[in-house]
């Protein structure tokens, strides 16, 4: 399933693995794991956030899927189910 994670990361946090010459190594890390279709970087709210587009096969993926972003960079996630059209056309066209 095609999901969108969300981190919003903690400022101090990120601060530091800036600091420390971390923090290309830590999203390398992350986005390797994860394979995003897309990934786009920038402040929402005044706050680092990343929106990365992947495939989640299985809930059991949530775990170390998050846990880098939870860990690292003391990040809220959000994670949702989306579509791209090609996905909503095919949803809409069962409705018939």
């Amino acid at each position: 399933m095609r999901v969108l994670l969300k981190a919003t990361m903690d400022t101090e946090k990120t601060n530091e693995l800036i600091r420390s010459g971390r923090m290309p190594d830590v999203m390398k890390e992350a986005l390797d794991r994860l394979q995003p279709e897309a990934a786009y970087f920038g402040p929402l709210d005044g706050k680092r956030t990343a929106l990365l587009v992947f495939d989640m096969t299985d809930s059991s993926e949530l775990p170390p899927n998050g846990e880098p972003f939870f860990t690292e960079m003391n990040a809220r996630i959000e994670v949702t189910p989306i579509m791209n059209a090609d996905d909503l056309q095919r949803g809409l066209s069962q409705l018939r």
